[in-house]
């Protein structure tokens, strides 16, 4: 922990001399000169910025064994990417869900799969190292749901270890207890083609008749556990399972021929073209084996564009390869164009114009979107994450893109600006808070399915996305007061979500050191005071948890025990710089631990201008899935300097301020 009066670290005071204090301003300017032409020199022709988003080993392997589903093997490709799940491996032989974490069986199991598909003998000794893990945990029978449909596919357990979904499922009305409408985005796009795959009980081609029977303690079939009993409600649908499974042989045909039918329809409505169906790996892969499923040739139009999509997320190297599980053009753009701004508003008008004209091509308007279900009146105006998702506009990202542009200045952006935020206002759930990409959904019951058991199933109201969403509705609110009841309704949530500690929970970024960013930001271009304790608790929260070396780090193990909250192994650049912008935007500019936050930025530039934090970034899934943003090192920190810079201009003339302040 650092505090003002930390005697051990050197952190600099603000000197009055003259000299001392050219030498900071030309150190500080020099770095935010670095940074700045490197982030410039990423920028991709059509004016977006692009940066590779990794996930854990689990997608990389399904990737593998997806080529082993179709029998149609790129022995090179598939080399690669083993080159790549090798060195992944932890020291006791399992594979994490993030940098550093604890080993997790269902990724585990997969790799194991994969790299005995990809030829690795079971004797070898990061085999036998990963096989004792997996026996360690209970064997594969205990991997998670997903983990288990696939094995189910190869043969590898009996189909009695999945959960009963049937593709009946489609038919259900909006009023039953479970529907499509009921959970969020990422589970309807999953689950539809899985209805099909689970229901005619897909069997993968497995060219080479790869096994991994010695990964089970008990023999698959005998196994009587594929489904612990976890609460009252989950034991009372785990009975629902049984029932529907029993009584599957009543369904009639007809039924069932209608039911397919439309879950094919449903999903190749939404294939997004080489974009993928929602824009992420596990609905592509299951809508392409869906088609393959349904008698569809593999030269038809939607299944070569739907291999195309899953293609078009790799990332392949000299000697390895690995799978994204999507793409953030969309999120980076916002981001890196608020960092530029930061830094220079006028001399990146050029980088920045080229920005927010590719960003308007992307805004959405009238196309059919699955929230027009909820808000059948509402106008368009979101913005998806990836370069096509239409089907489903991120709150995140639309409130993120139209703060940038407001806070660009440039000229052209008024009607872009107004249509996002009405689109925001209008997506505002009945708490007051945001969702990523649907109003009010909080059937909380839902996560309690055979299906659910990663308790992902939702897209409830969380801090962060609704925090962004005030900064934009405050930054436009100055002379359109349209928005203010919105705005106030969304202040009043993010204070009920506030910890007893001043800090807030990340959803979808790590963990409350995020969450807290996002907050102190979002709050910031309101009309708060900075007394008021939502500022206060928070500033004081991030100063308790600095480091020794003046930085900040959180691990995501703080999603798994709250004790680890705002703490890591060592400090991060973007941390660092989510820590320092917040803090200044409560008003601790001046604060030494802010002067000791940027030194630990400025310490560790390297030589290109850029930063290299390898550790994952975010969740996609709190406890379940982790994101490592390859842009995140190379833009927060550049937008930390350059506020930094310009908040020290109101005392010392000769560091130039490019900062436009909000509302």
């Amino acid at each position: 922990m650092f505090n003002e009066s930390h005697s051990e670290i050197n952190v600099g005071t603000h000197s009055n001399s003259s000299n001392s204090a050219l030498h900071y301003s030309h150190n500080l300017n020099q770095a935010i000169g670095k940074a700045q032409e490197k982030l410039l020199s990423l920028q991709d022709k059509d004016g977006f910025w692009v940066f590779e988003l990794e996930a854990d080993c689990s997608i990389p392997s399904e990737y593998i064994m997806l080529m082993h589903y179709t029998g149609e093997i790129d022995e090179p490709l598939q080399a690669k990417i083993a080159n790549y799940l090798r060195s992944r491996q932890s020291k006791d032989g399992s594979y994490p869900l993030f940098t550093g974490g604890a080993g997790e069986i269902s990724c585990s199991v997969k790799v194991y799969y994969a790299l005995k598909m990809a030829g690795d003998a079971i004797d070898a000794p990061h085999m036998v190292r990963l096989r004792d893990f997996v026996l360690s945990q209970g064997g594969a029978a205990k991997a998670n749901v997903f983990t288990r449909i696939a094995l189910a596919i190869f043969k590898q357990l009996p189909w009695r270890g999945v959960p009963y979904i049937p593709v009946e499922i489609m038919l259900f009305p909006s009023w039953f207890p479970f529907h499509l409408d009921k959970v969020s985005y990422w589970s309807r796009t999953v689950m539809v083609p899985l209805f099909i795959l689970c229901t005619l009980k897909a069997t993968a081609k497995n060219p080479k008749n790869i096994s991994i029977l010695e990964l089970f303690i008990t023999h698959p079939d005998e196994e009587k556990h594929y489904f612990p009993e976890r609460t009252v409600l989950n034991k009372i649908f785990l009975a629902l399972d049984k029932l529907g499974l029993a009584t599957r042989p009543l369904i009639p045909t007809k039924i069932h021929n209608l039911a397919i039918e439309k879950a094919k329809s449903w999903f190749i409505e939404r294939l997004n073209g080489e974009d993928g169906l929602g824009g992420i790996f596990p609905a592509m892969v299951a809508s392409y084996q869906s088609m393959l499923l349904l008698g569809m040739p593999a030269d038809h139009e939607h299944v070569v564009t739907a291999r195309k999509a899953i293609n078009k997320l790799l990332v392949i190297n000299e000697h390895d390869a690995y799978c994204q599980p999507c793409l953030s053009p969309v999120w980076d753009t916002a981001l890196a164009a608020l960092a530029l701004q930061e830094a220079d508003k006028t001399g990146n008008g050029k980088n920045l114009a080229r920005a927010y004209d590719w960003l308007k091509s992307k805004q959405l308007s009238d196309e059919p979107g699955d929230w027009r279900i909820s808000k059948p009146d509402l106008e368009g105006g979101g913005w998806a994450f990836q370069f096509e998702n239409p089907h489903y506009p991120d709150v995140d990202d639309t409130a993120i893109v139209g703060f940038a542009m407001a806070d660009s200045n440039l000229p052209d952006l008024d009607e872009s600006i107004h249509k996002a935020t009405r689109w925001i206002v209008g997506m505002q759930s009945k708490n007051g808070g945001y969702g990523a990409f649907d109003v009010d959904n909080t059937y909380y019951y839902l996560n309690e399915i055979p299906f659910a058991d990663h308790g992902a199933l939702l897209d409830p109201p969380t801090s962060d996305v609704s925090a962004r969403c005030a900064m934009l509705m405050a930054r436009v609110a100055k002379d359109h007061d349209e928005y203010l009841p919105a705005l106030e309704r969304t202040i009043e949530y993010i204070r009920s979500e506030q910890e007893q500690d001043g800090s807030w929970f990340g959803r979808w970024g790590t963990n409350y050191v995020y969450g807290t960013w996002s907050v102190l930001l979002g709050l910031e271009q309101t009309r708060l005071p900075k007394t008021d304790p939502l500022y206060t608790k928070a500033a004081k929260w991030l100063k308790s948890v600095q480091r020794a070396d003046g930085g900040w780090g959180e691990d995501n193990y703080s999603y798994h025990d709250t004790s680890f909250s705002g703490t890591y192994r060592f400090s991060t650049a973007f941390q660092t710089a989510w820590a320092v912008l917040a803090l200044m935007a409560a008003g601790e500019a001046n604060s030494e631990a802010v002067k000791a936050g940027i030194d630990f930025i400025l310490r560790n530039q390297q030589a290109d201008g850029l930063w290299n934090d390898e550790c994952f970034t975010a969740p996609g899934f709190p406890k379940v899935f982790y994101l490592k943003y390859h842009g995140y090192d190379k833009y927060f920190p550049l937008w930390a300097l350059a506020r930094y810079r310009n908040e020290l201009n109101t005392n010392n003339e000769s560091l130039p301020s490019n900062r436009i302040t909000g509302i």
